[in-house]
C-alpha cells in the first residue's frame, strides 16, 4: 500500500514501528470463548453424599490422684488417711492402669522433708511416673 509520497518497491523504506493488534485481539477473543464454554462444564459435578467421620482421637483422660501430706507427716490418698505400706499397695495398683493416672502431691509447708522424700520414693518404687507438685498461688 502506498501512502502519500513513499517510494514504491524500494528497499530503503524505514521499518514499521507499530504493533499489529489484530492477531492479538483474535487470540484473546478465542481464549475468552474457550473459557466461557469450559467454566460452566467444570462447575457441574456429581453430587455425592459422603459419610462423616471425625479424625480426632478420643483421648482418654487419666484419672487424677490427690496425694496429700499433712504437717504432722500423715499421708492422705484422695482425702483418705493411709500409711506408707498402704500407699505402696495403692500406688502399685494405680501404676498398672492404662493410661497411668497423674499423682498430684500436696504437702504442707511445715512438713518435714523426710516425710515428702519417703512418699516420693514409695511412689517411684511402685512404678508411678507422673508426679506433680501442687502449690498455692501468691
Amino acid at each position: 500500500m502506498a501512502f502519500g509520497n513513499e517510494p514504491i518497491g524500494e528497499d530503503d523504506s524505514p521499518p514499521m514501528a507499530e504493533i499489529n493488534m489484530t492477531p492479538l485481539v483474535d487470540v484473546m477473543l478465542v481464549l475468552l470463548i474457550v473459557f466461557m464454554i469450559t467454566i460452566p462444564v467444570m462447575q457441574h459435578a456429581v453430587k455425592v453424599d459422603l459419610p462423616q467421620a471425625s479424625s480426632q482421637r478420643n483421648d482418654v483422660k487419666p484419672e487424677s490422684i490427690n496425694l496429700s501430706i499433712a504437717a504432722n507427716g500423715q499421708v492422705f490418698w484422695n482425702n483418705s488417711p493411709i500409711d506408707l505400706n498402704t500407699l505402696s499397695i495403692y500406688a502399685q495398683t494405680a501404676a498398672k492402669k492404662s493410661p497411668q493416672p497423674e499423682v498430684q502431691l500436696k504437702a504442707d509447708k511445715n512438713v518435714r522433708y523426710e516425710s515428702v522424700a519417703q512418699v516420693l520414693s514409695t511412689a517411684k518404687r511402685s512404678g508411678l511416673t507422673k508426679l506433680g507438685f501442687v502449690t498455692e498461688p501468691n
